[in-house]
C-alpha cells in the first residue's frame, strides 16, 4: 500500500480543476472504508443500449464518468480509466483521463452508430482481456453501469464466475426505475453459486434511480467502494489478490 493518494490534490488542481470537489469527496469515502493508500486499477463500463439515450443526452453518463475519475485519482497513479461502451457488441474501447475529461463522453458517443441490446458478457470479456493484457497484478475495481438486465443471464453468470479467480471486483450500478424487474438479476448476484463456481463474492449492486445525478457525491462514493474492502480481504486470503 502507498502512503497516500496515487495522485496529489495539487496535481488534480492543475490537470482537472473541475474535479477537485469529487476528489475530496472520494477521499472521505475511501478513509471511511479503510482504503487509504490502497492501489487499484479502475475501469468504467457503460451501457450504450437504445434505452440509455436520454442518460447520455442529459449528462448523467458524463457525471458518472467524472465521479469515477475523482475516485481513480486516489487509487491509480496514471489518472486514466479504461472505458468500455457496450450494447449488443462492444461499441467502443477507449479511456478517459483527468486531463481531458470535459465533454469526453459526448465526443466518444458522437462517433458511434446504432445503440443495440444489453450484452453484459461481451463487456465483461473485454475488461478481463484488457486486465490480463495489461500485466497488472493490482486489484481492479470495475464500475459497471447499466439500465437493464442482460440479454443472456447464463452468459453473464459464466463470465462473472470466470472472473472470480482474477483480482477483479465488479460494482454494478443501475440507472432507471428502482422497482423495475430488469434489475432482479443484479440483485441476485450475491446468491450465485459459491464456492463451487465462484470462490469469492466478486460483485456488488446498487441503484442510482431514475435521475442518477441526484445521488449525492458522498453517497455515490460510499456505494461504489462499500463492498470492495470485504472482497479485498477475502481475495487476499485466497491468494487471488497478492
Amino acid at each position: 500500500m502507498g502512503p497516500g493518494p496515487a495522485i496529489s490534490l495539487r496535481k488534480v488542481e492543475e490537470t482537472a480543476p473541475a474535479l477537485v470537489g469529487l476528489y475530496k469527496s472520494a477521499a472521505v469515502s475511501l478513509e471511511k472504508n479503510g482504503l487509504n493508500g490502497q492501489r487499484a486499477a479502475v475501469y468504467l463500463v457503460l451501457d450504450h443500449s437504445g434505452s440509455m439515450k436520454d442518460y447520455y443526452r442529459d449528462g448523467s453518463v458524463q457525471a458518472l464518468a467524472d465521479r469515477v475519475l475523482g475516485l481513480c485519482a486516489h487509487l491509480d497513479d496514471d489518472g486514466t480509466v479504461p472505458l468500455v461502451l457496450f450494447s449488443t457488441d462492444i461499441d467502443a474501447e477507449t479511456d478517459i483521463s483527468l486531463a481531458d475529461h470535459h465533454g469526453r463522453i459526448d465526443a466518444i458517443v458522437a462517433g458511434l452508430g446504432h445503440m443495440g441490446r444489453t450484452s453484459y458478457h461481451i463487456a465483461m470479456d473485454a475488461v478481463i482481456d484488457h486486465y490480463l493484457d495489461s500485466g497488472s497484478t493490482e486489484p481492479a475495481l470495475v464500475v459497471f453501469q447499466t439500465d437493464g438486465g442482460p440479454t443472456s443471464k447464463p452468459a453473464a453468470e459464466r463470465y462473472l464466475c470466470k472472473a472470480a479467480r482474477l483480482p477483479l471486483f465488479w460494482q454494478f450500478i443501475g440507472f432507471g426505475d428502482p422497482a423495475s424487474r430488469q434489475f432482479d438479476f443484479l440483485r441476485k448476484l450475491d446468491e450465485l453459486p459459491v464456492p463451487a463456481k465462484r470462490p469469492v463474492d466478486n460483485a456488488g449492486f446498487f441503484h442510482g434511480g431514475k435521475d442518477p445525478r441526484k445521488v449525492g457525491d458522498a453517497e455515490l462514493y460510499d456505494r461504489l467502494v462499500g463492498e470492495f474492502p470485504q472482497w479485498l480481504r477475502r481475495a487476499r486470503e485466497l491468494g487471488i489478490v497478492r
